[in-house]
């Protein structure tokens, strides 16, 4: 459907944010109702009768809160340059039209195209190891050479989710924030100034929440949903016998999309949810771009092109090495004093390791004396 007139956007955003309301409840209404300004509009014994029964969001009272809320969060959005899409509008995401338990609004902030053709998610454990940020940034440099208008989703979170986002960022692609908050915040707060990379490039942050939500750890897990809705498959890189990733996978599979998992060692302990997904079926084994080809049946430019994968192999990193890598892979980029008073060496002991672990390839020199994984 074409986009709602402007004369009405604060009952579709109103009718967006009564409580409880999804996609199939929304149609249901709409089915019998003639538009949001008429479920706002008509009087409270009218809607009984429609519905056939009473509930709190056809009370008069409730309906007229919601509406004036819904004012003071389009006055305050417009404001601040924050789109919302309405399940009823173009831009809205089709794929998330089809997830039973969708929201009907998004807010977001950023330019991408929820619609584009090809959209993967990529998510993992907040604890990712070397192995798995090797693995994120090896297959998101594959899929941006064929696929240069690929979209990447994922949470923002620590780990596998901003390693995924720094990847597509690196590759200039698109790549998508799922934010489990409004966008008033950023959690977590160290991954601001690659929020603001993703916003002000070609990516884009979204939520269902509107703006000064507070946080809730269940929210997190709800918008673990929209991830996987908003996507073609999810591929899980790392994940332990429990966690979000998980959730994410087994969302995705009851929308009818592919899984794809990264196997790993069977003693290591961020592997050992993969490799569960893969031996129980309900995950496709994946080493490279090409297995998301082949289980997509995606079309290349050259259908004889081969890409070789680059998986890391299973380094045996010393103590000292495993230290440096988990507080990388937990802080991001840092300066070399950070890591010097991290590990408790002087600057010239920790200038030295670094040097070693670089030219071993297990990090990268920035500019002004940082190092990232």
């Amino acid at each position: 459907m074409s986009g709602v007139s402007k004369h009405f956007d604060e009952y579709c955003l109103a009718f967006g944010l009564i409580t409880g309301m999804g996609i199939d409840l929304a149609n249901k209404i709409l089915d019998v109702i003639p538009s949001e300004r008429d479920f706002f509009n008509l009087p409270q014994r009218d809607l009984e009768v429609i519905a056939g029964r009473r509930h709190k969001m056809l009370d008069a009272g409730y309906r007229a809160s919601v509406l004036e809320n819904a004012r003071r969060e389009l006055d305050l959005i417009s404001k601040k340059g924050i789109k919302y899409h309405y399940f009823r509008d173009s831009d809205f995401p089709n794929r998330l039209i089809h997830a039973h338990d969708a929201p009907i609004l998004l807010f977001s902030v950023g330019d991408c195209n929820l619609n584009a053709s090809k959209i993967v998610s990529v998510v993992g454990t907040r604890h990712a190891t070397h192995y798995g940020v090797d693995a994120t940034n090896n297959l998101i440099d594959e899929l941006s050479a064929l696929f240069p208008d690929i979209i990447i989703v994922s949470g923002l979170a620590y780990g596998i989710d901003i390693a995924a986002h720094n990847a597509a960022i690196r590759n200039n692609i698109p790549t998508i924030g799922v934010l489990a908050h409004g966008l008033d915040v950023i959690y977590p707060a160290a991954h601001r100034s690659i929020a603001s990379k993703m916003a002000r490039g070609n990516g884009m942050l979204i939520t269902e929440y509107p703006l000064n939500t507070k946080m809730h750890k269940s929210s997190f897990l709800a918008r673990n949903r929209i991830v996987a809705a908003l996507a073609d498959c999810t591929v899980v890189v790392e994940s332990a016998t429990q966690g979000g990733a998980l959730v994410t996978a087994a969302l995705a599979d009851s929308y009818n999309r592919d899984v794809l998992a990264f196997p790993g060692r069977a003693s290591d302990e961020f592997s050992t949810g993969c490799n569960n997904l893969i031996k129980r079926n309900k995950a496709n084994i994946i080493t490279s771009a090409i297995d998301i080809v082949n289980v997509m049946q995606w079309d290349t430019h050259d259908r004889n092109r081969t890409i070789e994968p680059k998986l890391p192999i299973f380094n045996e990193y010393t103590p000292r090495e495993r230290r440096v890598i988990d507080f990388l892979t937990e802080a991001g980029a840092s300066h070399i004093n950070l890591l010097a008073a991290h590990m408790e060496l002087r600057v010239h002991e920790m200038t030295a390791l670094l040097i070693d672990m670089e030219f071993k390839g297990y990090l990268h020199a920035l500019p002004g004396g940082k190092y990232s994984l």
